[in-house]
């Protein structure tokens, strides 16, 4: 993993996470990207997965093949590290509980802080929840769209 973070960081971005998946006669290896400033772009995706896939294959940490995927963790990322935690305070997120958390499984709100076993979160009435690192499931952005075109105008139906 260390020479993966090294690898991404000499293309100027960020290894957030490297996921594992697939069956064990086809793993799947995805090494997901960020920049804080302006993201990842299909070029810095290309260059890492050229380099990464010259890496893996010299380690050779599967015993035959494997696919390598990379990509940016896209809009509705899942938060990772202390660092993620940090940089997206006051953002919209959404927490997925473990089975066995009481409902609801799923609380939607700003990230007001990660610290002390506990994940806060500040929901739509201004309480600040706070959750068990042991009993959240993943933590994700929450997509914060902006309309950007016009609303259709309605169609008339066909005349005859």
């Amino acid at each position: 993993m260390a020479r993966l973070g090294r690898l991404a960081a000499g293309e100027g971005v960020e290894l957030v996470a490297v996921e594992v998946g697939g069956t064990a006669r086809k793993p799947v290896v995805r090494l997901l990207l960020d920049r804080p400033e302006g993201g990842v772009t299909l070029a810095d995706c290309e260059s890492v997965s050229r380099q990464a896939s010259v890496l893996l294959d010299t380690h050779d940490p599967f015993p035959g093949a494997f696919t390598l995927e990379v990509s940016s963790p896209g809009i509705d990322r899942k938060l990772y590290s202390d660092n993620d935690f940090v940089r997206f305070e006051g953002r919209a997120v959404r927490v997925r509980m473990r089975p066995g958390w009481p409902a609801p499984r799923v609380i939607d709100g700003l990230l007001a802080g990660r610290g002390d076993g506990v994940i806060r979160v500040r929901d739509g009435a201004g309480v600040i929840r706070e959750l068990p690192e042991r009993e959240v499931l993943e933590t994700r952005l929450a997509p914060e769209l902006e309309a950007t075109s016009k609303p259709a105008k309605p169609r008339e139906g066909r005349r005859r």
